[in-house]
């Protein structure tokens, strides 16, 4: 399986074996079901859907979503994600996936929601230096210039400028699997991941490391 769904529950610190500190990111990793089966035969590919069952179902889903699930013989569930599977792995239609696919030691990748900053300036949201905020120079945090007015009089696509900045699916590549409790279903990330405490999350094997 390449991956599982969970919610990010905050940051913490653990000690390692040598005694050192170890920055971790607590994610609460399923448990998840296999909602529906994908093959080469039908759709071009192999993987599953999962749904992550949490401890409120879903209670205002559409019909064709209730049909999707009663298919699969799954109760309704908010969250849905598509995860490859490796050759010659099997998945049957509602069997359930834990947090104990992954292993200490191992190198994931984290796919979730960053936080959203509402619309912000040029400043934070492009880092420009602004200008001095002393000796009346009047210039402090404005953008500047845009372009010149007689030719090419427009401005070019791209031109960067203040704006709705943060929530966007956001992917932080290679982090250390440092603990895993499958009692709880609680994966120990090394480092920090995207999003706000309560944010879902895809943990998924890492592609390169």
């Amino acid at each position: 399986m390449e991956g599982i769904l969970g919610k990010k529950l905050g940051m913490t610190q653990i000690y390692a074996a040598d005694g050192k500190v170890v920055p971790v990111t607590v994610v609460k990793a399923g448990p998840c079901l296999v909602v529906q089966r994908k093959t080469v035969e039908n759709d071009g590919y192999e993987a599953v859907q999962l749904g992550l069952v949490e401890e409120r179902p879903a209670r205002k889903i559409t019909m064709p979503r209730a049909g999707h699930f009663k298919k699969a013989g799954v109760p309704p569930m908010k969250r849905l994600a598509e995860f490859a599977l490796a050759a010659g792995e099997e998945a049957k239609l509602g069997d359930e996936v834990k947090a104990t696919i992954f292993a200490e030691k191992e190198y994931v990748d984290v796919v979730g929601t960053s936080k959203g900053k509402g619309f912000q300036g040029v400043v934070k949201r492009h880092g420009f230096a602004g200008g001095r905020a002393t000796h009346g120079s009047m210039f402090h945090r404005a953008p500047g210039s845009i372009g010149s007015s007689a030719y090419p009089s427009r401005v070019f696509p791209g031109m960067r400028a203040g704006g709705r900045m943060g929530g966007d699916q956001v992917t932080t590549k290679n982090l250390q699997v440092v603990k895993v409790d499958g009692e709880q279903n609680l994966i120990y990330l090394r480092g920090a991941i995207p999003g706000a405490r309560g944010g879902y999350v895809q943990i998924r094997r890492a592609k390169k490391g």
